[in-house]
Order: C-alpha cells, then sequence, then structure tokens
C-alpha cells in the first residue's frame, strides 16, 4: 500500500458502497475480494482498486449473478491475463441472462400496462355499463380472468357491446 492516505476502513468501504461491515468480511471470506492490506494494529486498508473491484462485484450481485458465478470470476481475476477469454465469457452469459430477464420484466411490464389502461377506461364509462356480469359477457372472460396479471386488454368496452 504505496499512498496510504487513499486508503479506506472497513467502515468507510461499507458506507460508501452501502454495505455492511460483516458482509465485507463475508466476502472476503467466500473469495471475492483479494487479500487487503492491513494497518501494523491487523486493521484491513482498502485501496482505490480494492473499491473499484466492489464496485463491480455488486454490480454483478445487483444484476443477479449468483455468489458461485461472482467466485468463479474472482478466481479467475486473481490468475490474471491468461484468464482474460474465460472472464469475457462468464459475463457474456451473464449479460445474456441479463438481458432474457428485462425481457421478461419488459413482457409483465406491457400486461400491468394494459391492465391499467383497461382500468382506466372501465373508470371512465358510465357504471351501468360495467356491471360484472356485463363485463364478463363483454370481453367473453371470466372474472378470474380479467384480474389475473397476465391477461392484457387491448379492447374497451363500449356502450353497444353491452346491447344484444
Amino acid at each position: 500500500m504505496s499512498n496510504i492516505s487513499k486508503a479506506l476502513t472497513i467502515g468507510q468501504v461499507a458506507e460508501t458502497i452501502g454495505v455492511s461491515t460483516h458482509t465485507l468480511r463475508y466476502y472476503e471470506q467466500a473469495g471475492l475480494i483479494r487479500e487487503v492490506g492491513r494497518t501494523q494494529a491487523g486493521h484491513r486498508l482498502y485501496s482505490p482498486a480494492d473499491l473499484d473491484w466492489l464496485r463491480f462485484v455488486m454490480r454483478l450481485k445487483a444484476t443477479g449473478m449468483p455468489i458461485a458465478g461472482m467466485q468463479a470470476f474472482a478466481a479467475l481475476r486473481a490468475q490474471g491475463q491468461p484468464t482474460m477469454g474465460a472472464r469475457r465469457d462468464l459475463l457474456v452469459a451473464h449479460r445474456d441472462a441479463v438481458l432474457a430477464r428485462i425481457a421478461e420484466l419488459q413482457s409483465n411490464l406491457g400486461a400491468i400496462v394494459d391492465k391499467i389502461a383497461y382500468y382506466e377506461a372501465a373508470g371512465r364509462a358510465p357504471a351501468a355499463e360495467h356491471s360484472p356480469r356485463q363485463t364478463d359477457e363483454t370481453h367473453a372472460h371470466s372474472h378470474s380472468e380479467e384480474d389475473s396479471p397476465w391477461t392484457t386488454h387491448t379492447t374497451t368496452a363500449t356502450p353497444e357491446a353491452g346491447k344484444n
């Protein structure tokens, strides 16, 4: 640790990245953090490079990478330059998993947006037009489907729809 003035204590690092000191100690025991410098009294001192790495670990965690995946990445990182291709491959696989989750979330969000639009349209129509029985007949599905978060509505009830 050549520049001790830039070194951070475990408490400072914990506060900076938003985790507990216990979590940092766990990450060290789990092999996610390389051995950090220590004072003569044995207190951990983190370098700016350690902080950068921890921020990256927190991004991996926030994007849903399992601890085992982070450990594999950290182990490869500790081996240095020859593992760059393997680290890239791990990140590509993780990126693809994140993109798949984003697509799923987008689809689910679309269903929620459609449901909100359905309820907003139903709320603007006169009350007599939207009795539970009429809604079921108008939309040709059950009430439980109507309230299902996975059923989308692209049409709204019109006064003509209830007249037969």
